[in-house]
C-alpha cells in the first residue's frame, strides 16, 4: 500500500515536471492564422465618421430590433455586449439520444441556448477620421438538465455581413434624418 502510493507520487511529480517544462514560444502560439485573420477581417467594417457614440448607439439600437437584450455598454471604452434566449431543441440529437436511450446510454438532449453579441469600436484609418466596429457572436447551449454543453463562435460570414449591412442603413438613415 505505502509502495504504490509512493510510487504514484513519483509519477505524478513527474509528469507535473514534463508539462511544466513545456515550452510557450510566442511565434507559434500567438501567431494569426490565415483562418483567424479571415475571420476577423469578416467581424471588422470600418464607418467613415469618428463618432464611436453614434455607432455604438445604432449598434444598439440594431441588437435590440433583432432581439437582443444589452446587458452592458460603456461608451467610453468602446464596449457594448447584449444577449438573448433562444431554442436549442435539434430533432435529429433528439432523436439521437432516443436511440442512446434505447442501448442504455443516457445523454440529455440540448435544450437553449443565449446568443451573445459583443461590439468593440476604436478609432481608425487617417488621422482617426474613420471608425472600426467589431462585432463577435457566440452561443452558450444548455441541455435538458440546465448544463453547459457548448460554448461556440458564429463564424457564418453571412451574420457578420448582414450585422454591418443593417448598420450602414441605419447610419445612413440616421445621418439624413429618415
Amino acid at each position: 500500500m505505502g509502495s504504490s502510493l509512493r510510487i504514484g507520487r513519483v509519477l505524478l511529480a513527474g509528469v507535473l515536471l514534463l508539462t511544466g517544462c513545456a515550452a510557450v514560444t510566442l511565434e507559434k502560439d500567438l501567431s494569426l492564422t490565415p483562418e483567424l485573420f479571415a475571420r476577423r477581417q469578416a467581424q471588422t467594417r470600418r464607418f467613415d465618421t469618428a463618432d464611436e457614440q453614434r455607432i455604438l448607439r445604432a449598434c444598439a439600437a440594431l441588437l435590440q430590433d433583432t432581439g437582443f437584450t444589452i446587458d452592458e455598454s460603456e461608451a467610453r471604452l468602446g464596449v457594448l455586449t447584449a444577449s438573448k434566449e433562444r431554442d436549442a431543441t435539434d430533432a435529429v440529437q433528439v432523436a439521437a439520444r432516443l436511440a442512446l436511450a434505447m442501448v442504455g446510454i443516457s445523454l440529455p438532449p440540448d435544450k437553449d441556448q443565449v446568443m451573445r453579441a459583443f461590439v468593440t469600436t476604436r478609432p481608425a484609418g487617417p488621422e482617426g477620421r474613420q471608425t472600426a466596429v467589431r462585432v463577435v457572436f457566440e452561443r452558450f447551449v444548455f441541455d435538458t438538465d440546465g448544463r453547459l454543453t457548448k460554448i461556440e463562435a458564429l463564424d457564418d460570414p453571412m451574420i457578420y455581413r448582414s450585422f454591418f449591412e443593417k448598420l450602414a442603413k441605419a447610419l445612413f438613415l440616421e445621418a439624413h434624418d429618415f
